[in-house]
Parts: structure tokens; C-alpha cells; sequence
């Protein structure tokens, strides 16, 4: 019974997201939504995470992701903002900022992508950062939307050149690697899973995109040597006004 309540909310959820989507889609704009996560270490709920995107103006939009988390004495909350520009598919950021707080140091910088000028400055540096310009600059959350277009696209494989607050370029390579039906709190999915590729086997991270949601990030698992650090699952998916925001 639990189960087919599940899939019910899901099938309905996955009817208004078709009845809203293709208009946007259509007229070359990202879906605006508002996604809600649990974050869990070893079966156990440890944090929660918010992702919302909403359209700013003509071709400008802004990618939030909030999240907290406590475990034992550990305590991490963090909020990333990006702002780019989305033009016949491709997402190019145009600021970024990042505020942390917990165990450990805290985190508390911007860095500005200057297109026309092609240089990048950071809030930790007076100047702008030595770093050699390219077009396909991404920022530390940007790149999870140009993802999601690439698989829209059919592609299998991406790469992508982030810089870091100290002008550090650190290229995000991922690749698919099948397709899964997984089990979340909102019901059964078919997802796309991929994978990112590390320069050693120590570490690894997958992430699963669901098609029938707008290839939405709905799973993320992340590891190390083979143990879970953490795992990521939606909880609940609202899509928003289509509109432009005031």
C-alpha cells in the first residue's frame, strides 16, 4: 500500500511536470524548480539540502543549493549561489559565492567571471586571478545544469574547467555509464547514472538524472576506497513559475 501511494504521488508529480515543461523547454528557457533532498550516511538521515533555480531576467537565472548537516560532532551548512546566462544551451556564469559554516574553518568567498574582459576575480584577491581564459569556464554548481542539457543532448561523456577562489583550474570530467530504476522516498525512478572521473580510484562520486524530470538530479552517492561518505535522495520535486521574477 505504501508502496503504490508512492508511485501514485510520483506518477501525478511526473503529469504536472509534463503539463509545465515543454512550453519552457520550447521557447529555449530552463525549467524553474524548487527540489528538496535528504542527506544520509549509512541509511541514516543526517542533513537536509535544498537546490532551487529561478529565472532572474531575459536569459539570466540563479542556481541556489542549501544544505546542513549533523553527524556526532560534525556540522556542516553551506549555501552556494551561482548566476549565469543560458544561450541556445549553453550555461556560462557570471558570479558565484559560497558561505560555509561548522566544524573547521569557515568559508566565505565570491569570484566574478568577466566575459566581455575575459578575466576572473575573486573576493580573496585584490586582482584579477592568474588564470588563462576560456569560454567554457563553469562554476562549482553551474556545471550540474550544463550536465543536465548535455544528457538532453544525448551526450555521454563531459568535461568541464572550474577555477577555484586562488585561480586554481580543476577540469570535472563525468561519464554515463547506464541506466537504473532506483527506489526514493517520491517512488521508483528510471534514472541515467554517471560517474565522475578522478584522477585515482580513491575517491568516487555518481549521480543519477531522472528523464521523465526534466533529467533532474534526484540520487548522489559519494565515496572513498570503496566506503560511503554520503548519499544524497530527493525528497520532493515543485516546479515553479515559468515567469520572470520581480
Amino acid at each position: 500500500m505504501a508502496r503504490t501511494t508512492h508511485n501514485k504521488k510520483l506518477s501525478a508529480l511526473l503529469l504536472l511536470a509534463g503539463t509545465l515543461l515543454p512550453g519552457s523547454l520550447i521557447a529555449g528557457e530552463l525549467t524553474q524548480y524548487e527540489a528538496n533532498y535528504d542527506i544520509l550516511r549509512k541509511g541514516e538521515r543526517h542533513g537536509e539540502a535544498t537546490r532551487e533555480l529561478k529565472k532572474l531576467a531575459e536569459n539570466n537565472y540563479e542556481l541556489t543549493y542549501h544544505s546542513n548537516i549533523e553527524w556526532m560532532i560534525f556540522s556542516d551548512s553551506r549555501q552556494e549561489t551561482s548566476q549565469f546566462t543560458f544561450t541556445e544551451g549553453k550555461v556560462s556564469p557570471y558570479h558565484y559565492s559560497m558561505l560555509r559554516t561548522g566544524t573547521g574553518p569557515d568559508k566565505d568567498y565570491d569570484i566574478k567571471f568577466d566575459v566581455e574582459n575575459k578575466k576572473v576575480t575573486s573576493s580573496t584577491s585584490e586582482y584579477p586571478l592568474k588564470c588563462e581564459w576560456t569560454d567554457e569556464f563553469q562554476d562549482a554548481i553551474s556545471y550540474q545544469v550544463q550536465v543536465r542539457e548535455g544528457l538532453k543532448a544525448g551526450e555521454t561523456n563531459f568535461s568541464f574547467p572550474l577555477v577555484d577562489k586562488k585561480g586554481n583550474r580543476r577540469d570535472y570530467n563525468f561519464e554515463v555509464i547506464g541506466t537504473e530504476m532506483i527506489s526514493l522516498p517520491i517512488g521508483n525512478i528510471d534514472a541515467v547514472k554517471v560517474r565522475r572521473l578522478y584522477d585515482n580510484d580513491k575517491r568516487q562520486a555518481i549521480a543519477w538524472f531522472a528523464p521523465e524530470m526534466d533529467y533532474m538530479l534526484v540520487r548522489m552517492w559519494k565515496g572513498e576506497k570503496g566506503v560511503e561518505q554520503f548519499e544524497v535522495q530527493m525528497n520532493s520535486f515543485t516546479v515553479t513559475s515559468n515567469s520572470v521574477t520581480p
